[in-house]
């Protein structure tokens, strides 16, 4: 079985859905006050130190950006010094112009620290790039950092035990990729993401490949705990990994300035378009394209990077050089960049905030304190029961969310029944109240670290129309248990799913709750053959992109819990205008609006079924009695179904007439033509086409929930 495989939705959702859940964990919120102070390790031994550990570097075929020495791009301003994004990007090129090296001035910082009072010490490995375009995220200048928890109790740096790897992912927003108690025998491995340079750990016999599961007898690349499967014996662990090795389709897009593409910048005379991401992994825009592309080659391993002191045949060997050479850089600036973020609104809108820019290691709280970057909780509380200086782990919020897409149903009548499938391409999601893009593994989303309340959630994918929804949180309430650390896991969604569909098939479904005749609270989307889709709170004129070959019933419900349904049923052939969007103007809530679906979506099926019933007919015309039978049973149930048309008409009008009694005797009508429904499509199944028998199943279901909800409603 893949890795691919084993990402499986329903085994992750259905874990999401229990309360016995691994631990999935945020960077700053795991970072505890109890943490010890440390201090710098002296120059000979922590330079031992350093060389002990020093990685081994494996970077994609087609990165076109190593680690190197930023002080060769530095300038003053303002009697600082500081290393502009201009300089260092044209400059790095033109040294790669003026030398003819794929890798100029390969370099490596470290920082050593040691805990105060405890054999405890780290070491920091910086990796410094000019710059870095991952999908919908890039920015000027980049630091990735490997941090090496090692014990120190022995005569030298040779009798240092490493205890905990932890390699950097995109952001806080991200869970490291992380190993406890690795073989103090091997050097770590680092597996450099192409164009985001984050870490992926290779601790396994595979030198230069990211394995999430354990496999034929090895073990996994990383140690953070897990989602735990229902369906089998196996586990989801949390972290972003290398998706090269994952078969993740990863598009990447062309970073713009000024609404330009930032290699016609007059200030990066020496950056051309062939020196960004190849253009067969670049994609102009995900708005461009009208399905997720599927045409990316395979990726594989560029060049291997090792310590130059080292015994090595890698390709490159790289500079150790203490952080202390570089700490009078001030600051890494440079102009945002942008790509904007699609948002489906009732009015599309969009944003480009979500950029995130890189600042100078020496000021964040993880250069003096390593283990705030620890995003693994159980790894954390490892160290404080072996270490009092670390303190034990505090317990955040983590939504999570399965991505897939919508696509039609071979069970369902043409255009009219979807299903869910895996996404073949990842996608990214964004929190508005905290917009940093993290990216989806095995079409999983993670955001860690959530502060309780309503957040707003988007997510983009190349070729696919955005989704956007809002997630409540509460307040953080894991506890620390005998098995490790549980948290607060909010899964987003319908379930933990979010089907996203290809925009050469959707339909924007569009509801203005400000015409309603209620304060509308929640809008929820079900298809025939898929289900709900989308459940979410409606605080206003909303809007979801739906797919066109899809039968829906769109549901709204009122701060009174009041329920209002409607039938829609795009048309698949405008599905590729790009304005193509159906309304619902002034929702209404009870029992003239449920009646009203009840009419609707009987008559719909009633016509499906005498067209079915005079196609048997017209076929039959001219054989014998069981050929008559079958036509006649089709046509009983067009008939049943007209009835529940009828009388589910009679029950909305009496209901906006404000006659309460007679209405509900109506629906009672309809409960009791219902039935006859059921006993019809029994006697004219075998005469109907397999999916429209299937739809009207599920129809009548539906029929059935909603004739229960119009007969409690209070409100007419």
């Amino acid at each position: 079985m893949t890795n691919r495989e084993f990402v499986d939705r329903r085994t992750v959702l259905g874990a999401i859905a229990t309360a016995g859940l691994g631990s999935v964990a945020g960077c700053s919120s795991l970072q505890s006050d109890g943490d010890d102070s440390t201090s710098s390790v002296e120059d000979n031994a922590a330079r031992d130190l350093a060389a002990q550990f020093a990685p081994t570097l494996y970077f994609d075929e087609y990165e076109p950006w190593f680690p190197t020495d930023p002080r060769l791009y530095t300038s003053e301003r303002d009697g600082e010094t500081v290393v502009d994004g201009f300089d260092a990007f044209d400059g790095y090129h033109k040294r790669k112009n003026e030398t003819g090296e794929q890798a100029p001035d390969p370099t490596v910082f470290y920082n050593v620290v040691q805990y105060e009072n405890s054999p405890l010490a780290v070491v920091q490995y910086w990796f410094y790039s000019a710059f870095d375009q991952f999908t919908t995220n890039f920015h000027w200048h980049d630091w990735e950092v490997l941090h090496v928890f090692v014990d120190t109790d022995g005569d030298d740096a040779a009798d240092a035990v490493p205890q905990l790897y932890v390699a950097s992912s995109h952001s806080q927003k991200v869970p490291n990729n992380e190993f406890l108690d690795p073989d103090p025998d091997r050097v770590p491995r680092i597996l450099s993401e192409l164009g985001s340079h984050s870490s992926a750990l290779s601790v396994n016999d595979s030198p230069d490949r990211f394995q999430r599961f354990p496999s034929e007898g090895t073990f996994a690349d990383i140690t953070n705990s897990a989602i735990e499967r229902i369906e089998d014996i196996a586990e989801i662990p949390i972290a972003y990994g290398l998706p090269r090795d994952e078969g993740a389709t990863l598009p990447y897009v062309v970073p713009e300035l000024d609404g330009v593409p930032i290699y016609d910048d007059d200030r990066l005379p020496s950056v051309e378009q062939t020196d960004l991401i190849d253009e067969v992994l670049t994609v102009r825009s995900f708005d461009a394209l009208s399905s997720p592309p599927t045409d990316f080659p395979a990726r594989a391993t560029g060049l291997v990077f090792d310590f130059e002191d080292r015994d090595t045949d890698a390709d490159v060997e790289y500079a150790l050089v203490p952080t202390s050479e570089v700490e009078h850089i001030s600051e890494f600036t440079g102009p945002q960049l942008s790509f904007e973020f699609a948002i489906p609104q009732f009015a599309e809108d969009a944003i480009a905030g979500h950029i995130t820019t890189t600042s100078t290691p020496w000021k964040q709280s993880r250069y003096e304190n390593p283990a705030a970057d620890i995003s693994e909780p159980n790894h954390r509380l490892a160290l404080a029961e072996r270490y009092e200086v670390i303190s034990e782990p505090s317990t955040v919020n983590t939504i999570v969310v399965q991505v897939t897409e919508a696509i039609t149903s071979d069970d369902a009548p043409d255009g009219e029944g979807l299903t869910t499938r895996e996404s073949t391409v990842e996608c990214v999601l964004l929190l508005e109240s905290d917009p940093k893009a993290v990216p989806t593994f095995g079409g999983v989303g993670v955001v860690q670290d959530v502060p309780a309340g309503d957040h707003q959630l988007t997510i983009n994918g190349a070729g696919l129309a955005p989704h956007s929804e809002q997630v409540s949180v509460g307040e953080a309430a894991g506890e620390s248990t005998e098995g490790g650390v549980e948290n607060a896991i909010v899964s987003a969604g319908v379930n933990g799913e979010i089907p996203l569909v290809a925009r050469e098939s959707a339909t924007k479904l569009e509801v203005d709750a400000d015409g309603a005749d209620s304060e509308l609270s929640a809008l929820g989307v079900d298809d025939d053959f898929a289900g709900r889709l989308y459940d979410a709170p409606l605080l206003g004129p909303d809007a979801v992109y739906v797919h066109s070959g899809g039968a829906y019933t769109v549901e709204v419900r009122d701060t009174d819990d009041e329920v209002g349904a409607f039938r829609v049923n795009p048309d698949p052939n405008t599905a590729s205008d790009s304005d193509s969007s159906v309304r619902i103007d002034r929702p209404t809530t009870g029992k003239a609006s449920l009646a009203t679906f009840l009419a609707d979506i009987a008559e719909e099926t009633e016509a499906q079924v005498a067209a079915v019933a005079d196609r048997t007919s017209d076929t039959d015309r001219d054989e014998q009695d069981d050929g008559d039978a079958s036509s006649s049973a089709v046509r009983g149930l067009a008939q049943a179904l007209g009835a529940v048309a009828e009388a589910a008409r009679r029950a909305a009008e009496r209901a906006e007439t404000g006659e309460r009694g007679q209405a509900n005797m109506s629906l009672e009508t309809v409960e009791s033509r219902l039935g006859q429904v059921t006993e019809r499509l029994a006697e004219a199944q075998p005469a109907l086409p397999d999916s429209l028998s299937r739809a009207t199943e599920r129809r009548l279901n539906q029929a059935r929930r909603r004739s229960e909800q119009a007969r409690n409603a209070n409100k007419l």
